[in-house]
């Protein structure tokens, strides 16, 4: 949204200011006055907006921000808690205490850094059309949308825009002859370009894949032109023969994968291969594994994990709790165990998955009984996670699709050393309000860190859970 901003208005934003006497004060001249003029757009904040990036105010190049004082009596109702909402919140009021300086927020505020544009508080919300009264209902939503509306008419020769992550909002802006827009910044821009992890090489010459198979590997040029990702897996194929491989950037080779179990837990297909290779990888530091429900993400990585106990300190094993309608597990009644456990129990249900691979009698049966007693495995809720330093972990987060992308760099800051860290979920299963398959952490992540020789990912599309449940997923 900025770069169009800038673009749209260089022959404006090139202007420069005309220059003040030292001494002399004089009323600015025509000239002047036209110099001054700002960028022609104005962006009016969401709630939404900055409860997703504290710092969006920044990303708006030398264009305006308005900010309605209605979002900030919401920011005031989140800045208690330690979600990652609360966080945001206090890090938006604590930057405007800051920016704000000796400025009244009815004042246009310049935003620090190189080529930024101005901020304000918008106080008054009287305008020249109504929305409570257009939608018949006082509510916080409404009074932002007569805050962008007063913005349109202090400003008729400037164009309005509301941000917000919330799809109504924008539709009920549009309503009122407004615009209306997403905050795209972080937002993945082609979901069918996201990489995927593997590539499938068809006609490999035999005398390539029988060399792999004696030696174990191959020279890269043998096979590719061109250097892939570091971690990118491989299907090399021809009519008689297929092997599974994985590129080595340090060796600039590709590797034969085989399809070995973990914890008794067998590949059943090459992309579960590929995500259980990906996890027992001891040079690769951080997994990501994406895929709809039924592909065993979260199985695998936990067999992996447990398959590698005695390289790590404790394995954790943790999702963000999403309670019903989104409302704070406080209005459930119990304790605290009994408050998170219903939402723990898909972690529980993978466990005890694994253990039944065993007898009762059999050591291993034994062995996760009492890991999880001595707490060298813990299934946790993500937010008791936040402000630790993680050394010699495995950490495992089911759901990271429910993750901004804020919280998905602040688990990873957390990491010290020895600790590796392995993302699941499905991008296109979100539980998060305002949150999309294009703008959640773990899209960002699969986005942003690819072609890193710490970094892994592999995306599962074959379900193995039942026939059944392929069925629901194909045909419903």
């Amino acid at each position: 949204m900025a770069n169009k901003s800038a673009s749209a208005n260089k022959n404006i934003a090139s202007k420069k200011p005309a220059q003040k006497a030292p001494v002399k004060t004089t009323l600015p001249t025509k000239k002047a006055k036209k110099s001054l003029a700002r960028p022609s757009k104005i962006f009016v904040l969401d709630t939404s907006v900055i409860l997703y990036d504290h710092s969006a105010i920044n990303h708006f190049e030398d264009n305006d921000v308005a900010i309605p004082i209605t979002v900030l009596e919401e920011l005031d109702n989140f800045k208690k808690g330690n979600d990652s909402l609360n966080f945001e919140a206090r890090e938006f009021i604590r930057f405007l205490d800051r920016v704000s300086g000796e400025y009244t927020l009815d004042d246009w505020i310049p935003i620090p850094g190189k080529n930024k544009g101005r901020f304000k508080v918008v106080m008054h919300e009287k305008a020249s059309r109504d929305a409570e009264k257009v939608f018949g209902e006082r509510k916080a939503d409404h009074r932002i949308l007569n805050a962008a509306v007063r913005m349109q008419d202090e400003n008729p020769k400037r164009q309005v825009i509301l941000l917000s992550k919330d799809v109504n909002l924008r539709l009920k802006c549009k309503s009122m002859q407004l615009k209306a827009a997403d905050y795209e910044t972080g937002k993945i821009k082609n979901l069918d370009t996201l990489y995927t992890g593997r590539t499938i090489l068809e006609k490999v010459k035999p005398s390539i894949i029988d060399e792999m198979y004696a030696k174990g590997f191959v020279a890269r040029e043998l096979v590719l032109k061109q250097k892939p990702f570091a971690n990118h897996y491989f299907i090399l194929k021809n009519e008689k023969n297929s092997i599974l491989a994985c590129y080595n950037a340090g060796s600039d080779t590709l590797e034969r994968v085989n399809k070995t179990s973990a914890h008794n837990i067998k590949p059943r297909n090459s992309e579960q291969a590929f995500a259980l290779h990906a996890v027992l990888n001891p040079a690769v530091s951080l997994v990501t594994i994406q895929g709809v429900a039924g592909t065993g993400k979260t199985l695998l990585a936990l067999a992996a994990a447990l398959e590698q106990k005695s390289n790590f300190r404790q394995i954790y094993l943790a999702r963000p709790i999403i309670p019903l309608s989104n409302k704070d597990i406080g209005f459930l009644p119990g304790d605290i165990k009994s408050k998170i456990n219903p939402y723990m129990e898909p972690l529980w249900d993978n466990l005890k998955f694994i253990q039944n691979q065993w007898k009762e009698t059999d050591k291993e049966f034994q062995k996760i009984t009492d890991m999880v007693n001595q707490e060298k495995l813990l299934v946790t809720p993500l937010a008791y996670i936040r402000g630790r330093s993680l050394s010699n972990i495995m950490f495992i987060i089911d759901e990271a699709q429910n993750l901004t992308p804020l919280e998905v760099k602040t688990i990873i800051t957390r990491a010290g050393e020895g600790t590796k860290i392995v993302f699941t979920g499905d991008i296109h299963q979100i539980d998060t309000p305002y949150l999309d398959a294009q703008s959640n952490g773990l899209s960002y992540l699969i986005d942003r860190i690819q072609n890193n020789p710490m970094y892994a990912h592999i995306t599962l599309e074959k379900g193995e859970r039942s026939e059944l449940a392929n069925l629901a997923n194909d045909l419903l």
